[in-house]
């Protein structure tokens, strides 16, 4: 039985402290096993049992924890994100626990000379935050950061002054590294400079040795990343036979932990990375390191690896993947929604998903990593909502364009025209690379003769979700540019619910101009979440950070169609993608369609 923490009721780190340890995995396989199940694509994807940690207390070996009044060193916690001091927190490391006790002693009683550099913010000093990670190899080595305000730090004289006392107080720091914080909800800051000490240390993960450097990825649990990367390797080798010799890509390599490890089963590994000081790290170690965005990938592969942050994979991330056509992916992620509509994504893409393995990498949380396999598969054909002699209605994916282009694989006519008896399908109405619903294609060149005149007259309706509040319902009137000249056109919304702030919105364009919807809303001051051109970029980044969103959020949910010879009209709707819906969850609407209350 586990010493209870004397903190447990108000710290937010641990919040599955109180139930055993076998109900805690439980609940990680529940998550995981809830986000696969939005996805049709997922059903006959095996979800391997979560793999315990070991052990369970004592093992995080980084600290990212902020400093507020009084010396208080820990979490936010409660409605006013008052920082919760912990004292002799139960999950860190000895050495990384030792360090954070005399950085609480230190800035509870600053040494002389040190001026801002250790005093918090709260109390006129500039001290925001601090990292400490543990580096262990032959010798255990502790790397620390001071998160400091970048309006308020001292001299150069006051911030060694402050790292010298650090290292009298834990002599295990081999390096002090600061890192200024602007503006912003981010606990961390710019990427620390070191001001005393070791630019980086070896540390060592299942018998293989990387750099470690301040500000540096680091997974917490040492045990279950050899548990992880072992787990990679027979992965890809059970696809490839052997991993001697193959072209591996390690994007989102971070500092080669991953990479180095395949590089000694005897893959020719280039990894893939986008923050300068861990690829300089991982290139010192001998690695191949391409210091460039995760969507320009070098050429061609045989297997890759992906490990990005919570938000996931871009789209053009997924697509530059599968441009470098690998004969497997191995997919790290640490969270399940954004795993999942990756994954989804990926089918579209030619790669199905055989096996989720989810590892209990931060135990007593509710976080949860997991790692998929990918293997190339055919593509799958559309969703059809509506066929006759002359028309198929699909359901087009976002990112998928309409019609062929240069930089994508394939497009969603290419997939229609695989159905039976469209090989020579036409679209009719076009959406937006990044919108979603309903499509509408004619069979043959006779039926977009026959039907083409019935397109302008068709009734569309549109979901959106769009930045702040909004009337209940109104219109816009307003011409808007095209090809030099002022055409007429007019959009009618509805509000359907509000919920973090935001709205969602049931929108009718009466005309079909280009980005009609788009352009309108954005002139009210309401612009669609998600729209990279015409939308608010601020918020565009909270929703990909905090809520997975990849796409804008517009989606035509339905249209009605009158038939050539006027008889009753075509009615054909398009449920809401369910990465749309988990993003409309993780905001808090409930009553939007597609809505289900069943847990």
């Amino acid at each position: 039985m586990r010493e209870p923490c004397p903190h447990a009721e108000r710290c937010t780190g641990c919040p599955l402290i109180a139930l055993d340890y076998a109900a805690q995995l439980e609940h990680k396989s529940r998550a995981v096993a809830r986000a696969f199940a939005r996805y049709p694509s997922l059903d006959g994807t095996a979800l391997a049992p979560v793999a315990a940690a070991e052990p369970i207390m004592g093992y995080r070996v980084r600290a990212k924890l902020v400093v507020g009044a009084g010396g208080a060193i820990g979490l936010f916690a409660g409605p006013e994100h008052e920082v919760l001091d912990i004292p002799g927190c139960r999950v860190l490391t000895p050495a990384v626990a030792s360090a954070v006790a005399a950085l609480r002693r230190l800035v509870r009683d600053p040494p002389t000379g040190s001026g801002a550099t250790l005093r918090p913010r709260a109390d006129g000093g500039a001290l925001t935050a601090i990292d400490v990670r543990e580096a262990r190899a032959e010798q255990l080595r502790l790397l620390v950061s001071l998160v400091v305000d970048a309006r308020r730090v001292g001299s150069e004289h006051e911030v060694r002054a402050a790292a010298e006392a650090i290292v009298q107080a834990e002599p295990r720091v081999s390096s002090v590294a600061l890192s200024l914080h602007s503006a912003g909800p981010r606990v961390l800051g710019a990427p620390p400079r070191v001001v005393l000490g070791e630019r980086e240390a070896i540390d060592e993960v299942g018998g293989v040795a990387h750099f470690a450097a301040p500000g540096a990825f680091v997974q917490t649990h040492r045990g279950q990343a050899a548990k992880l990367h072992q787990a990679i390797a027979q992965g890809l080798e059970g696809v490839l036979g052997s991993l001697a010799g193959q072209r591996v890509f390690d994007v989102y390599g971070g500092s080669g932990a991953i990479g180095l490890a395949l590089a000694k089963a005897g893959a020719r590994v280039t990894l893939v990375e986008s923050y300068a000081p861990a690829a300089r790290l991982a290139a010192r170690a001998g690695l191949e390191v391409v210091a460039d965005d995760a969507a320009l990938l070098p050429g061609r592969a045989d297997a890759i690896v992906v490990d990005p942050p919570r938000r996931g994979l871009s789209a053009r991330a997924r697509a530059a993947v599968a441009r470098a056509a690998p004969r497997a992916i191995a997919y790290v992620s640490c969270n399940p929604e954004t795993l999942a509509r990756d994954l989804d994504a990926f089918a579209l893409l030619g790669y199905s998903t055989s096996r989720v393995e989810p590892f209990d990498m931060i135990p007593l949380s509710d976080q949860v990593e997991a790692l998929a396999l990918l293997q190339p598969a055919p593509r799958p054909a559309p969703d059809v909502l509506f066929e006759n002699d002359d028309l198929v209605i699909v359901d087009k994916p976002a990112h998928e364009p309409t019609l062929p282009q240069g930089e994508h694989a394939g497009s969603l006519r290419e997939r229609v025209r695989r159905l039976p008896g469209c090989s020579d399908a036409e679209p009719l109405i076009r959406l937006d690379l990044e919108s979603s619903g309903v499509a509408v294609f004619a069979k043959s060149g006779e039926a977009v003769s026959r039907w083409q005149p019935a397109i302008p007259a068709a009734s569309e309706r549109y979901l959106a979700l769009v930045r702040g509040i909004t009337r209940g319902k109104g219109a816009v009137n307003r011409p808007l540019l095209e090809a030099g000249r002022e055409r007429p056109a007019h959009t009618r919304y509805r509000r359907l619910e509000v919920a973090g702030g935001h709205s969602l919105l049931e929108v009718e364009p009466r005309e079909g101009k280009k980005h009609q919807i788009r352009r309108h809303l954005a002139g009210l001051g309401h612009p669609v979440v998600g729209d990279t051109r015409y939308g608010h970029a601020p918020t565009n980044r909270h929703f990909e950070e905090k809520h997975g969103l990849d796409r804008q959020l517009l989606h035509l949910s339905r249209i009605e169609l009158a038939m050539p010879g006027g008889d009753g009209p075509i009615v054909v709707s398009s449920p809401l993608p369910p990465a749309c819906i988990a993003v409309l969850q993780c905001v808090g609407f409930r009553a939007f369609p597609g809505y289900d209350p069943k847990p």
